[in-house]
């Protein structure tokens, strides 16, 4: 009796102890991973597995390690979004380091409220984002009223007798990113010549780059992703069109000089910081390398946002999203490979975060982005 006993309080204890070292923390990202804007999906997920892979490595958030991470594929689509949100819900993902879009952020971000999940989002800037006043949401990058003040400052300081035309996507990242430079600019005396909306998905831009030729536009602020952003380019050299495209953070992918071409050099274009370069970056980058993986644009911010979750579930000792959520919210300062970051009560970074880049040709001969001095 007493050896029965016994032997059940050790197998309970084992399982006690096996049921611990199985828990794992849920974690999901979302974007698109497949469609035209895969390369930005690409970015989202390297930079999550890459910053699980090494926190796991060191031990864990808790005494917990993170789960493999659940991949959600949106294809850049609100509907698709919200799909992958729903699918996220069922699965018991607790933490979502997405979506890439602005416009899918917002639907998909409100079933996570509904459902107790917490979402960072390296990529979506538009400011309605964190407006809406929903305790799941952060950034880690910054917002398109910020990125484009820094825009129409540079117009203005450097390019204000230039004709200028602003167009956009039409999409809640494009057209958002566009007239909030257009606000700017006007506010500081420069008024556009051509003000105009493109469809996503559009290959034949000829009649608009007709109008900017007989506007004598030389300018071209440009509100949208690399997709569409380099076939104008492309298009407007074909056509002999030499302005100046100007855009933001939405064509921070080297796919946007292959589908321009040569005629990407010479693009302007705001980003934050290039993080590849912070030294407190350097493992991390090494660790993408050795992979074969160059860390451009979100890769890094990715992988800034599962830091924040695990530092802020470490201080608040509980991996209950609602808990960490107030903890980021504390104006804890969180040590990441894009540097020191904090969070106001919307879940906006504090600390201003948008320079001005120049795409150029380098020593290889291949045309990106770099930091202008």
């Amino acid at each position: 009796m007493k050896k029965t006993l016994l032997a059940g309080v050790a197998m309970a204890a084992a399982l006690t102890l096996s049921s611990m070292a199985q828990a794992q923390i849920k974690i999901g990202v979302a974007g698109p991973i497949t469609g035209p804007n895969a390369a930005f999906g690409k970015q989202l997920t390297d930079g999550t597995e890459q910053a699980v892979a090494d926190i796991n490595a060191a031990g864990g958030v808790l005494g917990q390690k993170f789960a493999p991470v659940a991949k959600g594929d949106d294809v850049s689509d609100p509907k698709q979004g919200v799909s992958v949100a729903n699918k996220f819900v069922g699965d018991g993902i607790k933490f979502v380091v997405g979506h890439f879009n602005s416009g899918v952020v917002m639907p998909a971000s409100e079933v996570y409220a509904e459902n107790g999940i917490l979402m960072i989002s390296p990529s979506a800037t538009n400011p309605k984002v964190t407006e809406r006043g929903l305790w799941n949401v952060f950034r880690t990058c910054g917002r398109d009223d910020q990125q484009g003040a820094v825009a129409a400052d540079y117009i203005v300081k450097n390019l204000k007798d230039k004709k200028v035309a602003v167009i956009h996507d039409k999409t809640t990242y494009g057209q958002g990113l566009a007239d909030e430079t257009k606000k700017a600019m006007n506010a500081k005396g420069v008024r556009e010549v051509i003000y105009e909306g493109v469809n996503t998905g559009e290959k034949d831009f000829s009649a608009l780059i007709t109008k900017m030729k007989n506007a004598g536009v030389e300018v071209v602020y440009w509100g949208g992703l690399h997709t569409e952003g380099g076939l104008i380019v492309r298009q407007m050299r074909d056509q002999g069109v030499k302005a100046v495209l100007m855009s933001g953070d939405g064509i921070t992918s080297d796919e946007f000089a292959t589908i321009g071409g040569p005629g990407v050099e010479g693009t302007l274009m705001t980003f934050p910081p290039d993080p590849r370069n912070r030294p407190e970056a350097a493992k991390a980058v090494a660790a993408f390398k050795a992979k074969g993986i160059n860390p451009e644009a979100y890769t890094l911010y990715s992988y800034a946002a599962v830091e924040v979750m695990a530092q802020a579930a470490e201080a608040a000792k509980s991996l209950d999203p609602k808990k960490v959520a107030e903890q980021i919210k504390s104006g804890q300062k969180f040590k990441t490979v894009i540097g020191e970051l904090s969070f106001d009560k919307k879940g906006d970074i504090t600390r201003p975060d948008y320079v001005m880049y120049t795409w150029k040709k380098g020593a290889d001969g291949k045309v990106t982005y770099v930091q202008n001095p």
